[in-house]
């Protein structure tokens, strides 16, 4: 197409953003989805400073349980309070990924959620003590696992 030629008068549509909004048709609408947008970011600058405290608080974890007496030997509790460390900060990094997400496409992105809450409850079952724990917690651990888990495959399967 020459430069000269005249084209069409375009609508303001950022496909980008996943929103097909007329600026001139609904500026508060666009306005306020800046707004939540700019938000979006400033959750992600806290998530990663969240990320980079969790590091921080995995790394003296370690650190409290290897120095302890006797020194350099981990018992039951100490590894597992160490991976329920790791785990937090490993799902404080998926929702980090949930929010970048969010900015790039504006679509829900269900499997990387199923992900996230997949990773959250194998957190809680890593960490469960089966001593104290009531029955009825398991099998409702267990129902909530199987879904995510049937969600997760469905969704992955409908991807494919």
């Amino acid at each position: 197409m020459d430069k000269n030629s005249e084209s069409p008068p375009s609508i303001e549509v950022d496909l980008a953003e996943g929103l097909n909004i007329n600026e001139a048709e609904e500026p508060l609408i666009h306005a306020l989805h800046v707004i939540i947008r700019f938000c979006v970011r400033i959750l992600a600058v806290l998530m990663t400073l969240v990320i980079m405290w969790s590091v921080a608080d995995v790394a003296w974890v370690l650190y409290q349980r290897v120095t302890a007496s006797p020194v350099w030997l981990l018992n039951v509790n100490d590894i597992l309070a160490t991976f329920g460390t790791f785990m937090a900060t490993l799902i404080a990094i998926e929702i980090f990924l949930n929010i970048v997400l969010y900015l790039r496409d504006d679509v829900l992105h269900v499997k990387l959620v199923l992900a996230t809450a997949l990773m959250a409850i194998a957190r809680k079952v890593i960490v469960l003590d089966y001593k104290t724990i009531e029955p009825e917690y398991i099998w409702a651990t267990a129902a909530a696992i199987l879904a995510l888990s049937i969600g997760y495959w469905l969704v992955g399967k409908k991807m494919t």
